[in-house]
C-alpha cells in the first residue's frame, strides 16, 4: 500500500499537527500574530521534504557510528552530529532521528520570526525554545503509553534545556535494556534523543525474568541487526531492579559529567533514579 502524503491539521489550544508516514509532530508557537503565522508557515513548508530526505539516506543512517557514516541532508547531518559524542558506545544515527526532526523544524520556525516560546514534539522527543523572561512547563511520564504524568519540568531561558527525550522498552524503537522510561534533558532534542537511547540500553541486569530476541527477528530492517533486544520482562527482585538502575545511572552521570546532557530520570517499576533533576517526585 503506498504511503500517504504529508498532512496538516489544526488541533485545540492552537497546536498544529504535522504527519507523514512514521513522522508525527505536534507543535505550538507563542508570539505576535504575525510571528506565529510566519513560524507555522515555515514549518509547514519544510515538512514535506523531511521524510523523503531521510529515506534517500536511510541505508547510511542505519550504519554504526563507528563506520563514520557520511550524509548530506539537514536532518541526517543533525542525527550524525548528535550521536558522534557518544562513540565508541554502539549506536547508529537512527538513535537521534525523532529529536533531529524536532530540532530542524524548530530552527526553521525561529529563523522565520522572533518567538517568545515554542515546542516541537515528535512522538515524545521535544525541541524547546524559551525566550528570556518566559517559561514553558513540560509534563514527564514514567510510562508514555499510559499518558499518566508523574512529574513536571519548568523550562526557562537560563536552564540551558533545548530538548527533552524519553526512551525505554515501551517506546517506538527496540531497547537493549529494561527501563520503563528514561527521560533526558539536553541542549537540543537530538542530543537528548541519542542519550536517552543509550542510558535506557544501560538499565539492565542478568536475570531469567528478561526475555530477549534478536532485533532482526522482530524487524528485518532494524538498524540493531542481530543484537538482542528486550522482548518481555517478568517480575524482578529488588536487588535486580537496583542493579539495573545503578548501571543506567552510572552512564547518565558519565554523560552529565562530560557535558553531553543536563539531567536524566530513570524509571524501572516503582523505582526512580535521577541526576540533575532535583524536583521530579517519586510515585
Amino acid at each position: 500500500m503506498p504511503m500517504t502524503g504529508p498532512t496538516v491539521q489544526r488541533l485545540s489550544d492552537r497546536r498544529l499537527h504535522l504527519s507523514h508516514g512514521p513522522i508525527d509532530v505536534v507543535l505550538r508557537v507563542w508570539g505576535s500574530a504575525d510571528a506565529v503565522q510566519a513560524a507555522e508557515a515555515a514549518a509547514i513548508g519544510l515538512f514535506p521534504g523531511i521524510l523523503p530526505g531521510l529515506v534517500a539516506e536511510l541505508p547510511v543512517l542505519r550504519r554504526p557510528m563507528a563506520e563514520l557514516p557520511r550524509v548530506t541532508g539537514p536532518v541526517a547531518r543533525r542525527m550524525v552530529a548528535a550521536c558522534a559524542p557518544f562513540a565508541p558506545i554502539f549506536l547508529t544515527p537512527m538513535a537521534a532521528v525523532a529529536g533531529s526532526v524536532a530540532d530542524t523544524l524548530l530552527a526553521e520556525m525561529r529563523a522565520a520570526a522572533p518567538l517568545s516560546r515554542a515546542y516541537v514534539n515528535d512522538g515524545g522527543d521535544i525541541a524547546l525554545h524559551v525566550a528570556p523572561g518566559e517559561t514553558l512547563a513540560i509534563g514527564l511520564a514514567a510510562d508514555p503509553p499510559s499518558f499518566a504524568l508523574d512529574g513536571a519540568l519548568r523550562v526557562t531561558a537560563g536552564s540551558g534545556i533545548g530538548g527533552v527525550a524519553t526512551s525505554g522498552r515501551h517506546g517506538r524503537s527496540f531497547s537493549l535494556g529494561i527501563a520503563d522510561a528514561v527521560t533526558v534533558l539536553a541542549r537540543d532534542a537530538a542530543t537528548a534523543d541519542a542519550a536517552a537511547t543509550l542510558v535506557a540500553n544501560a538499565v539492565d541486569c542478568d536475570s531469567p525474568a528478561v526475555r530477549r530476541t534478536p532485533a532482526r527477528a522482530l524487524d528485518p530492517d532494524s538498524d540493531l541487526g542481530d543484537r538482542l533486544v528486550t522482548a518481555g520482562l517478568g517480575p524482578l527482585s529488588d536487588a535486580e531492579v537496583a542493579q539495573a538502575l545503578a548501571a543506567g545511572l552510572a552512564r547518565a552521570e558519565a554523560f552529565r559529567a562530560a557535558g553531553h546532557i543536563i539531567g536524566a530520570a530513570l524509571r524501572l517499576g516503582e523505582a526512580l533514579r535521577t541526576t540533575g533533576i532535583a524536583t521530579l517526585p517519586s510515585p
